[in-house]
């Protein structure tokens, strides 16, 4: 669970961690005196409204946003509820070292003018390296700076799997020539602790990169896994192969029960599967027998029931495997009304095309497409056989595309 936030501003919640306050302290002791506390506190204010300046950038695109204060950074996290064009994610990550700079010298200029500061003039010192200066240097085209995301976005309009990997490259190639550059003059020596910071950050992605990619894999081999011990159940009714923490689904469960006369235990599984608020731990019965699944729908009361997300969308499924359309398409409509579920979304939209109705599928595939990631849809999409009179239509091409 997530620690509360230690407090709200426009909305967005914010996270002060213990590396940002022995920043802060740090920052103090380095720099005795007022200019040390004027500076302290100039980079908490800038750090903030860099920060804000990406939050409100991300929730303009229907992002949800947060922020927390860290050692060395500040991050803004956002979820979006739709695909964001690169575009869209380079502006975000443009606007906080934007904001930064814009207020920072707009401070400046107000406390000291355009003249540039004399030794003692702590304040306007403060205010110039923590707002324009630290803005500027975000902009450096490497990661993890804003700078380096910019370009990553641009760099993936060309070549959108090669992008992580050529910025990770330069900016390995960048910091060991600046750490070279300033290895030959012991003058410039002490500065070498801050171009090691990026080098720590691209590890640490690298080495985040790879974990995801281990979590993905596991977690795709556990849904075969899954899929295929329900397959097995419902082709010899073995039900020794499901996962620790896994079981039948309630369709299979139900079709037992129908099997040996009990119509209404066998109805009453498919309802507390509805009504049940508990984690889902089965799969879809993907490998049912289409007469066993008219048996079961024909037990439910009409109009169908709604409840769980997951288990509203799989009963939609299964309308659509036995051609009952106009009933899929009421049922998914209803049910993306209740918990505005992408997929249900796209079930109407399957139910539509299959339907002859173009237009409305094509809308409901647009509705799918704005609230969850575009590359599950388009996957869904071609993976659905009632699309193939729309594959290839401007209309369908211009609901996939990115907004």
């Amino acid at each position: 669970m997530a620690p509360a936030p230690a407090f709200t501003v426009f909305g967005f919640p914010v996270q002060v961690r213990s590396g940002f306050l022995v920043l802060m302290v740090l920052i103090v002791l380095i720099n005795p005196g007022a200019g040390g506390l004027w500076l302290a506190l100039f980079i908490a204010v800038f750090t903030l409204l860099h920060e804000l300046g990406h939050a409100f950038a991300a929730r303009a695109t229907g992002a949800k946003a947060e922020i927390a204060l860290d050692f060395m950074a500040g991050y803004a996290s956002f979820t979006p509820t739709r695909e964001l064009s690169r575009w869209e994610r380079a502006g975000i990550s443009f606007a906080g070292p934007a904001v930064q700079i814009a207020v920072g010298t707009a401070a400046y200029v107000l406390i000291n003018g355009w003249q540039w500061p004399h030794a003692g003039e702590h304040l306007a010192i403060a205010v110039l390296w923590a707002g324009p200066c630290i803005g500027l240097f975000n902009l450096i085209p490497i990661l993890p700076f804003d700078g380096g995301n910019i370009l990553e976005q641009g760099i993936a309009a060309f070549a959108p799997h090669s992008a992580r990997r050529i910025m990770v490259w330069l900016t390995v190639t960048i910091v060991f020539a600046a750490i070279a550059f300033a290895m030959a003059s012991p003058a410039r020596r002490p500065y070498i602790i801050f171009m090691v910071l990026p080098l720590l950050s691209v590890a640490q992605m690298t080495s985040g990169g790879k974990a995801a990619a281990a979590r993905a894999s596991a977690r795709a081999e556990a849904q075969a896994t899954l899929a295929r011990a329900e397959a097995l159940a419902w082709a010899v009714g073995d039900v020794s192969r499901f996962p620790a923490g896994h079981v039948p689904s309630p369709w299979y469960r139900a079709h037992q029960q129908l099997s040996h006369g009990h119509s209404e235990i066998a109805r009453d599984v498919l309802l507390a599967d509805l009504a049940s608020d508990e984690p889902v731990n089965w799969w879809p019965p993907d490998a049912a027998p289409t007469a066993a699944l008219a048996a079961l729908v024909a037990l439910l009361p009409t109009p169908l029931p709604q409840g769980r997300a997951f288990s509203a969308f799989v009963l939609s499924g299964v309308l659509l495997r036995l051609s009952e359309y106009e009933a899929a398409a009421h049922y998914a409509a209803r049910s993306y009304d209740h918990g505005r579920a992408p997929m249900s979304a796209l079930h109407v939209a399957r139910a539509a095309a299959a339907l002859g109705d173009h237009p409305t599928a094509v809308g409901w595939v647009r509705t799918a497409a704005q609230n969850a990631p575009l590359d599950v849809i388009r996957v869904a999409v071609a993976a659905a056989p009632e699309f193939a009179a729309l594959r290839g239509t401007p209309e369908l091409a211009a609901a996939l595309a990115p907004a």
